[in-house]
C-alpha cells in the first residue's frame, strides 16, 4: 500500500489528492492515510475499512468507491484513485482514451466515463460509479481522474500509469484530427491479443513504478 501510494505521486498521477488501497480479507480492505500520497511514511500503517457498516475515523469520503467495488467483485485485490492530468484533459472533451497503442488494450474497447463532476463522497453514487465500472479495468470521473481495479494493488498501479499513458497518446493526436490519415485504433481481436501479463510485463512497470523508493531498496 505504502509503496503504491509513493509510486503514484512519483509518476505524476496524483497530487494532493488520491488514494490506493489493498483486500486484507474477505470482508475488509486497508486504505491509504488521509494525506498527500506522496506523503505516506515507511511504516504507515493505514485504515483498516469493512465492507460492512460505517467508514471508520481516517477513511476519506470518496473511499465509498473502493468498498463497493470490493464488494461487487471478489477478484479485485487492490485498488487506485488517481488524477493524472492527461486523463483529466480528455475526459473534458468526454472523452476516454480508445486503443491507440499497446498499453490502452488493457481497457479495451474504452474505459467507462462516469457523467458526474462532483466528488464521489456518499453510498449511492459509489454505488453507481461501481455499477458503470463493471468488469472494466479503470473508469473516468469526468473532470475528476480515474479508478483502476485489479487482481493485485501492484497491477491496479500499473495499469493507473498505462491508462494515463493511453491518454497522453489520444490527446497527442487531437491536433492530426481532420488533417490527415485517421489515427490507427486496435480491433477489437488486436487488443485481446495485446493485453497480456506474461514476460514479467507487469511486474517490470512495478519495479519502474518503485524504482528509488526506499522501502522498495530494502526489500530487493
Amino acid at each position: 500500500m505504502r509503496l503504491a501510494a509513493r509510486a503514484m505521486a512519483r509518476h505524476g498521477l496524483v497530487h494532493a489528492y488520491g488514494h490506493v488501497s489493498i483486500r486484507t480479507g474477505p470482508d475488509r480492505f486497508l486504505v491509504s492515510p488521509a494525506q498527500p500520497l506522496g506523503t505516506v511514511a515507511a511504516r504507515a500503517p493505514g485504515v483498516e475499512v469493512p465492507l460492512d457498516g460505517p467508514l471508520p475515523a481516517g477513511a476519506l469520503p470518496e473511499v465509498r468507491i473502493h468498498r463497493e467495488i470490493y464488494r461487487n467483485r471478489p477478484e479485485v485485490g487492490g485498488v487506485c484513485r488517481v488524477q493524472s492530468p492527461a486523463v483529466m484533459a480528455l475526459s473534458a472533451l468526454r472523452e476516454t482514451p480508445r486503443v491507440m497503442h499497446g498499453l490502452g488494450a488493457y481497457f479495451a474497447p474504452k474505459a467507462p466515463l462516469w457523467p458526474g463532476v462532483s466528488l464521489v463522497r456518499d453510498d449511492e453514487q459509489a454505488e453507481r460509479v461501481a455499477a458503470m465500472l463493471g468488469q472494466a479495468a479503470a473508469i473516468v470521473l469526468s473532470g475528476n481522474g480515474s479508478v483502476t481495479a485489479a487482481a493485485s494493488l501492484e497491477e491496479a498501479a500499473c495499469l493507473a500509469f498505462f491508462l494515463e499513458d493511453a491518454a497522453r497518446i489520444e490527446l497527442a493526436l487531437l491536433p492530426a484530427r481532420g488533417a490527415g490519415p485517421a489515427a490507427r485504433e486496435y480491433s477489437a481481436d488486436e487488443a485481446a491479443a495485446r493485453a497480456i501479463k506474461a514476460g514479467g510485463l507487469f511486474e517490470r512497470m512495478w519495479h519502474y513504478l518503485c524504482s528509488g523508493d526506499p522501502e522498495w531498496e530494502e526489500e530487493q
